[in-house]
């Protein structure tokens, strides 16, 4: 991994935490630095920036103080991307990510080659997230 890819990974995880990217700004960064998806462990407060070659980059990330709840809530759980998704008044990232462990949500994948991203909970429980088609 070249310094340019590991700086541009850096500051997407920073900038998503300060609510200074939106979701679709920081896949279009990911990708021009030659990423191919990332993942979100929210139990251990680490993301995941991977390669096609396989070689990643993980790094810390906040740290919520909400415990990953034991079941998954779908409902939940969508509400909460929809908030994201439509930038809703007094929508954070942190507060996103909150939302999503009371949801029972462990962490979530993105590939941007499978357009999508899916969410985990504690029993494998899942729920897949299509990327919106572009106009």
């Amino acid at each position: 991994m070249d310094p340019h890819q590991s700086e541009t990974a850096a500051a997407c995880l920073k900038a998503a935490e300060a609510n200074a990217m939106t979701f679709p700004e920081i896949v279009g960064a990911l990708m021009a630095a030659g990423f191919e998806g990332y993942e979100v462990d929210l139990r251990q407060a680490r993301a995941t920036y991977f390669l096609p070659d396989g070689e990643a980059l993980a790094l810390a990330c906040h740290e919520s103080p909400v415990p990953v709840a034991p079941s998954f809530d779908a409902a939940a759980l969508q509400a909460a991307i929809r908030q994201a998704q439509t930038l809703a008044p007094g929508y954070t990232y942190r507060g996103f990510c909150d939302k999503a462990k009371a949801a029972g949500c462990a962490g979530y994948m993105v590939s941007f080659t499978g357009r999508r991203a899916l969410y985990f909970g504690r029993t494998a429980e899942t729920h897949v997230e299509l990327f919106p088609r572009a106009a």
